[in-house]
């Protein structure tokens, strides 16, 4: 269940006697099953005559194309189709290349928003994707009548569990696009090639990368008052990074706006948060960083969920990891703030504020060993980051005071 895909979470139960007693226990060897399969000949002709049919069909990126190394595959089939590409609801991974020309963004998690966009859609290639995975209860319906469903992907309990799928192909995402494309372009020929360049031509002025330079260009420098602006270090951070850098992410509040900046440009350059959980990222960066030596790992945390694992960072002292930890501290739990608000109209939060006293993040993380600074201008952010971005022989920690 751990190995094999689509993989999942496995329970161990050992009793306690077994657990004090001593003896030999053979583990045998490994079984790796293959699950790198590919839809019929015939499934793969219906799925190809349905998307060519379709006046204006969207791909939904998902987890699978990241866990099946199928970014180019995944490219490749927008640009056959000239279909706009959009991320699934919950982004808690590197789904598609953003600076692709098709790409379009991520959904949120706003019924009534996901509904309007979807409008504009009459068939939504979901591709090893969560389908519309929600948060917060609303009486609108995200997904419209007008808008059929295709999926393909190794998760069958996805497939018609909220949704019914017009198609639904259980397999390898990165060999049925690799069957699929061909097909397309067979049935397709010389009409579908010229229909996916005009199209693609009318993307480019709506895509991710246009959409943040439209953003970039209307920030401007924090003048010397603080806290910094959230989506001014989001920008900033992404700029400043490495192009191989992979980002950790659990900046709930104050990295609203991080996947507008900070483009994936591999399956292992973002994790970001899969439920609505939250102290894990710090552990998790840490984890990332081991796994991948030699790319530098950033840990965009929130004061608020870097409370939850803190220690976590004493790991990264004694291991040497040279990986940079960037605390957005707002002085408190925002997103239960808003929560709070948003759910029960009520916006007097009780035990929610760090302020009597304050809490010192980088003099914690210098207490377990972290090279660590506080700062609050964008200068001391652009020193600091440089500084922790050139330190290779350990973790440093900064500590951004923001508002969001």
């Amino acid at each position: 269940m751990a190995t094999t895909a689509p993989t999942g979470p496995v329970f161990i139960s050992l009793p306690g006697d077994i657990l004090n007693s001593a003896a030999a226990i053979d583990l045998g060897e490994a079984t790796q099953v293959d699950t790198a399969v590919r839809p019929s000949d015939a499934a793969l002709e219906l799925l190809a005559h349905r998307l060519l049919v379709a006046k204006k069909p969207l791909v939904l990126a998902g987890h699978e194309i990241a866990t099946t190394d199928a970014f180019a595959e995944a490219a490749e089939l927008a640009e056959t189709l000239g279909a706009p590409v959009l991320q699934q609801t919950v982004a808690w991974g590197a789904h598609f290349p953003s600076e692709h020309p098709a790409f379009l963004g991520a959904l949120n998690r706003d019924q009534k928003n996901v509904r309007r966009i979807l409008s504009d859609y009459d068939l939504m290639l979901c591709v090893g994707a969560d389908v519309l995975k929600m948060s917060v209860l609303s009486e609108v319906e995200p997904l419209p009548p007008t808008t059929a469903v295709a999926m393909i992907g190794q998760r069958d309990w996805e497939m018609g569990k909220n949704f019914s799928a017009e198609i639904a192909l259980r397999a390898d995402v990165k060999e049925t696009l690799k069957a699929l494309i061909p097909v397309l372009r067979r049935l397709g020929g010389t009409a579908l090639a010229a229909r996916a360049k005009t199209s693609l031509a009318e993307i480019a002025g709506r895509n991710w990368s246009a959409q943040r330079a439209v953003r970039k260009a209307k920030l401007a420098t924090p003048p010397a008052g603080k806290p910094l602006p959230a989506e001014w270090l989001m920008m900033q951070l992404s700029e400043k990074l490495p192009a191989d850098a992979i980002i950790v992410e659990e900046g709930l509040t104050a990295t609203a706006t991080l996947l507008s900046y900070f483009p994936f440009r591999d399956r292992n350059s973002f994790f970001g948060n899969v439920s609505g959980g939250i102290g894990w990222g710090i552990a998790a960066a840490v984890g990332v960083q081991i796994a991948q030596p030699k790319r530098r790992v950033v840990a965009v945390i929130g004061d608020g969920s870097a409370m939850y694992s803190i220690q976590s960072l004493w790991t990264a002292a004694n291991q040497k990891l040279p990986m940079t930890f960037i605390i957005a501290n707002n002085e408190g739990y925002q997103i239960l703030k808003n929560r709070l608000k948003l759910f029960h109209g009520n916006d007097k939060p009780i035990g929610m504020d760090f302020k009597d006293p304050t809490i010192d993040v980088s003099g914690i993380a210098r207490g377990f060993g972290v090279t660590a600074e506080r700062v609050d201008t964008a200068e001391g952010f652009d020193a600091a980051l440089a500084k922790s971005l050139a330190k290779t022989d350990g973790p440093t920690l900064i500590e951004v005071m923001v508002k969001t």
